[in-house]
């Protein structure tokens, strides 16, 4: 299903949206998405826990390409509700891929340092009396208690500074929800039918092939999440 978002904010930036790869999304992999963008001059530019970042050749857009996260929907979704708002980044398109995966286009962010400093610290500590914050802040919150009652091994929501990223030339709140993602894969090794049983296998084909797991397991964590999956297809 393709996502196409509604509303932007007008960031001093080339338009937003220029240039987008017209692709069969719900049919490729996030694999296929990754080698396609990377063959149309987007360059990586960031590896998270669950997914990578490419960055557009005129470097206006980011795309986040993901193998399994249903926790980044709610930030998609959290992005829509509160579209123009300045605290978060224009999306230009959200579809899913085959096998449970996802790719957002969105408008470039940067890192900031931690705590943030100088005028995005002020801002920072302005926010109880920011009406567009205030409005994030209780969007965030219904949408985190309704993915809270229908996603399995759901997370948190956090609405701090580390999740404060630059856009342009302002603060902008990122990646503000995230699955529990050690009990899910704890669950895999202990019972991967029960797991499906929750969440469909064709909606979480890929989810080995997360970063997080290739940067942080072991080769031996690795076989053994490799071996707990097989079993539920022998």
């Amino acid at each position: 299903m393709r996502h196409a978002a509604g509303g932007r904010y007008d960031a001093a930036v080339p338009e937003l949206g220029a240039g987008l790869p017209d692709l069969p999304w719900e049919s490729l992999s996030h694999r296929q998405v990754l080698a396609g963008l990377a063959m149309r001059g987007w360059v990586p530019c960031g590896i998270g826990d669950w997914a990578v970042a490419l960055r557009s050749p005129d470097g206006s857009l980011a795309a986040r390409v993901c193998p399994f996260d249903p926790a980044y929907w709610a930030f998609v979704d959290l992005c829509r509700a509160c579209a123009g708002n300045r605290w978060l980044p224009a999306i230009e398109l959200a579809a899913d891929l085959e096998g449970g995966g996802s790719v957002v286009f969105l408008e470039y962010v940067a890192p900031v340092d931690h705590p943030v400093v100088k005028d995005f610290a002020e801002q920072w500590r302005a926010r109880a009396d920011d009406a567009e914050f205030q409005q994030v802040r209780q969007a965030a919150e219904a949408i985190d208690a309704e993915y809270r009652a229908s996603t399995p091994w759901w997370g948190r929501c956090d609405l701090d500074d580390e999740h404060i990223y630059r856009a342009a030339d302002r603060p902008v709140l990122l990646d503000v929800y995230c699955m529990a993602g050690a009990d899910l894969y704890d669950a895999i090794l202990e019972d991967v039918a029960a797991v499906h049983r929750r969440i469909p296998r064709e909606r979480m084909r890929y989810a080995l092939d997360i970063p997080y797991i290739a940067r942080e397991n072991s080769a031996a964590e690795i076989q053994a999440l490799r071996r707990a999956w097989a079993r539920a297809t022998s």
